[in-house]
């Protein structure tokens, strides 16, 4: 163990040069090296800057400005992201327009369809009311033809018989 005052004395024994103080206690445990170790890091953070390298300021302030660095590179990857993510709505925007531009228009050729099928039904709804009355016109011709047969036959009857009768009287006025 050293004496509290034997730190001030310099080695030429004149005492002109001052020496740091340290405790008196100064065994290595490992309590007292940490603690000397923070002593040492306060005290040389009040002497001149060359002492900074000595206790690793300059290695912190080196990790300090790489991870300023990394925060503002994840800073730009994050900015990144987000004009993606922003691309990305835009294109699903758009994309949901679209969609919904061509469900219009395939709305729109439904509605089409079915006008269609609705205007084709009506015409052979149409087409068969008038094949049906062209069937009943048909009957009715037919009709009206047995009926002028029936009275063709009758006035070819009345003709014979009026040609039997005329034969007949002209046989009876030439007897």
């Amino acid at each position: 163990m050293t004496g509290f005052l034997d730190k001030f004395k310099d080695n030429d024994s004149e005492g002109s040069e001052m020496v740091e103080e340290r405790p008196a206690y100064e065994e290595s445990t490992p309590e007292t090296d940490e603690s000397d170790s923070e002593l040492n890091r306060v005290q040389d953070t009040q002497q001149e800057p060359s002492s900074r390298s000595d206790i690793g300021i300059s290695s912190l302030m080196d990790k300090r400005a790489k991870l300023e660095e990394a925060i503002d590179y994840v800073g730009m990857m994050i900015g990144n992201l987000k004009e993606k993510r922003t691309d990305l709505e835009k294109e699903i925007e758009e994309e949901a327009v679209d969609i919904k531009n061509l469900k219009e228009k395939l709305m729109k050729v439904n509605e089409y369809i079915e006008e269609e099928t609705q205007g084709i039904q009506h015409l052979t709804n149409k087409r068969s009311a008038v094949e049906k009355e062209a069937d009943d016109v048909s009957g009715m011709i037919t009709n009206l033809r047995d009926k002028l047969s029936g009275i063709e036959s009758v006035v070819d009857d009345e003709g014979n018989r009026i040609k039997n009768f005329k034969e007949s009287r002209t046989k009876s006025s030439n007897i």
